[in-house]
């Protein structure tokens, strides 16, 4: 059975590569966080959260 040339590995790695590249991209930049909405009672208790009582 012949072996395949270094010349194919080396072209199977570059597309692999780019391929991975490519998705990895895509999912980085489709990712929308869900940001909290801020709502005053919120605040209101990391207000009171940084006061500690010894």
């Amino acid at each position: 059975m012949p072996q395949m040339a270094p010349i194919g590995w080396l072209s199977l790695f570059i597309i692999f590569s780019i391929t991975f590249m490519i998705f990895n991209m895509m999912n980085y930049f489709i990712y929308s966080p869900i940001l909290p909405k801020s709502n005053m009672s919120n605040k209101m208790y990391l207000i009171h959260s940084i006061n500690w009582k010894w």
